[in-house]
């Protein structure tokens, strides 16, 4: 039995129908890898059967403390069904793009069934219309509670079910003779844990408290350094209000190399500068095609993983948040990435001076009762006086292997992902890199966004224009590298 954290938390607290609270991976294969040349729905229940040990959140049910005095534990169940959570469907024909879009939306709009553990997988065939993709093509689609998972704690998972070679290999190193499940809490129990967790709040809390001084003097010190700034102006857009229950999907994939290629070209910058830039030069042209376009640059929100060394495989959330401008009101692209570069690396600084895991402390201090009446009692406040959203949009990169991945044989082609929704953050693009290529996934709520291909085609027009320029740019340092290049002496006459 493991509690959850006070961030874990949360996200149940906040979950309604209408925001369901999960991270949900798409992964797209090639079953002609498999052995036989195809993979059927048993081989792939048969693979989760043997690597069910491998992740916790597969077999882990909640159980809520009496009164919300508490944070509620895992538990390891005794009645888990796998073929409850390894679910099969088929795209009707002809099976395009769009159609998996859609399959994709509505299911992820859809909340999960707290009565059993936390994770539902869609295995989707009829993807026989989508470009790129050969015949007989499957997808898996992973639905996992943000409550039991962040960003890092699922790619780890998606590692659990996958080999790096089309034979699966046993992994049987840290698998238990015989599993046994938990004896199920009794309510006695569950109260007496809360009665002596919250004797200990009080020196947690001073704790914390004693933490933080030490983080306001680093926060002082570098704005009179200017080693970082405050964000002084925010605006709301469409995509900050009351979200409805439906959603849209869509993504676009690009190839790494033109990504590293783009950002080599600014010193220092990174992969994912380069992927902010993109997703703000979309927004933008959406925006202004909207006629909605803000005088004053957009702020994202992007989730810092904040793990360490000893954290690692422990699931549930160790994640912080940076915010940033992205510098929508440049036209430029190039100097909309120096911008970003330099706004990333602010930005960073301001979180370390804070300390990483702040906000993980933090939370440790409220009662759940008390954060969750507060957060939603900000979040009506906010809706009924039409306030200022803190973040306009969240961009989350999470890094992936760059080695190929197979699935009970079948290889992993690409891989996308959708993100959780909220009042006033009703637009995720999730950023998924793996080998040798990287998708950028909208996810918007469905009045919010009712064009989801018109905003992809803006991220595709945003990479486009970065990377003519970029390449206009390299020509440019190219020819000014041969000026300077010294002649070679004519030789001497006799």
């Amino acid at each position: 039995m493991q509690q959850l954290t006070g961030i874990d938390t949360l996200f149940l607290t906040q979950e309604t129908e209408r925001t369901p609270l999960h991270i949900s991976p798409l992964l797209i294969y090639d079953p002609s890898t498999a052995p036989g040349g195809s993979v059927r729905f048993k081989d792939i229940l048969r693979l989760f059967e043997s690597r069910l040990h491998l992740a916790p959140i597969f077999r882990r049910k909640l159980v809520e403390v009496p009164f919300d005095l508490d944070y509620p534990y895992w538990v390891e169940t005794e009645d888990f069904d796998l073929e409850f959570h390894v679910r099969h469907i088929a795209l009707p024909r002809p099976g395009d793009w769009r159609q998996l879009c859609i399959q994709v939306a509505r299911l992820h709009a859809r909340i999960l069934d707290r009565s059993h553990p936390l994770w539902e997988a869609y295995v989707i065939e009829g993807l026989d219309n989508i470009e790129g993709l050969p015949k007989g093509s499957f997808a898996l689609f992973l639905k996992m509670h943000h409550a039991a998972i962040d960003g890092v704690a699922g790619a780890e998972i998606i590692g659990a079910i996958h080999d790096t070679e089309p034979r699966a290999v046993a992994r049987d190193s840290a698998r238990p003779a015989q599993w046994h499940p938990d004896s199920p809490p009794t309510q006695a129990g569950l109260l007496a844990r809360a009665w002596l967790n919250n004797l200990r709040q009080p020196a947690r809390l001073a704790q914390t408290v004693g933490n933080l001084m030490p983080a306001a003097r680093r926060v002082r010190e570098g704005l009179r350094a200017n080693r970082f700034h405050n964000i002084r102006e925010r605006v709301n857009t469409r995509f900050n209000a009351r979200i409805g229950g439906h959603r849209v999907v869509n993504a676009r994939f690009f190839p790494l190399a033109q990504v590293k290629a783009i950002k080599d070209l600014v010193p220092g910058a990174t992969v994912n500068d380069v992927i902010v830039t993109i997703v703000a030069g979309a927004l933008r042209k959406y925006l202004r095609a909207k006629g909605e376009l803000p005088p004053v640059s957009l702020v994202a929100g992007a989730p810092i993983n904040v793990r360490t060394q000893a954290d690692e495989g422990s699931g549930g959330n160790l994640v912080s948040m940076m915010t940033l401008s992205i510098y929508t009101d440049i036209a430029d692209p190039l100097e909309r990435l120096h911008q970003v570069h330099d706004e990333c690396m602010s930005s960073k600084e301001y979180s370390s001076a804070i300390g990483a895991r702040t906000l993980t402390d933090l939370t440790q201090t409220i009662p759940p009762r008390v954060a969750a009446l507060g957060f939603r009692a900000a979040s009506q406040t906010m809706l009924m006086t039409g306030a200022t959203s803190p973040i306009n949009t969240i961009i989350s990169n999470v890094p992936g292997p760059q080695v190929p991945l197979y699935m009970a044989g079948a290889r992993l082609l690409c891989s996308a992902g959708c993100g959780p929704l909220l009042d006033h953050m009703g637009l995720f693009h999730a950023v998924l890199s793996y080998h040798g290529g990287i998708s950028v996934t909208v996810t918007a709520c469905r009045d919010m966004l009712p064009d989801p291909d018109f905003y992809t085609q803006c991220i595709q027009a945003s990479f486009d224009e970065l990377k003519q320029a970029a390449e206009a740019l390299g020509r440019s340092r190219s020819r000014a590298l041969q000026g300077r290049r010294p002649r070679a002496r004519k030789a001497a006459a006799p």
